[in-house]
């Protein structure tokens, strides 16, 4: 008589876990990569590009590290938390959008959509 899940189902169940996980990472890294790429060609001159080339990065991870990281220093409520991934991996997919990759910013969005939905989840 069963009572639990077997232990097949629960490695294969923490597999997608961590698969998940990575691919919330990778897609961590590819906004901040993205924010970089539309903010290097964003402005009139060279400063402002290189002002918006690493500040909008930046700005970006002091706003992950401050609300929707694993440790994060200000742990809010959930609504907070998908704000501001919304915002930041969001506005990766608009930045690949902005500097001329619309079938590609879709595909970040469906991406990152499907893998906080399941993270949610």
């Amino acid at each position: 008589m069963s009572t639990g899940p077997s232990a097949q189902a629960v490695l294969d169940e923490r597999r997608w876990y961590t698969a998940n996980e990575l691919l919330a990472f990778l897609l961590e890294l590819a906004a901040l990569a993205c924010l970089g790429w539309w903010g290097f060609t964003a402005g009139g001159d060279a400063a402002l590009h290189v002002l918006l080339g690493l500040g909008t990065p930046l700005a970006a991870i002091v706003l992950w590290a401050l609300f929707a990281a694993p440790r994060a220093r200000l742990r809010p409520g959930l609504p907070l938390v998908l704000t501001v991934k919304a915002v930041v991996l969001g506005g990766g997919a608009a930045a690949l959008y902005a500097v001329g990759h619309p079938m590609a910013a879709l595909t970040m969005a469906v991406a990152v959509t499907a893998n906080t939905a399941l993270e949610v989840h």
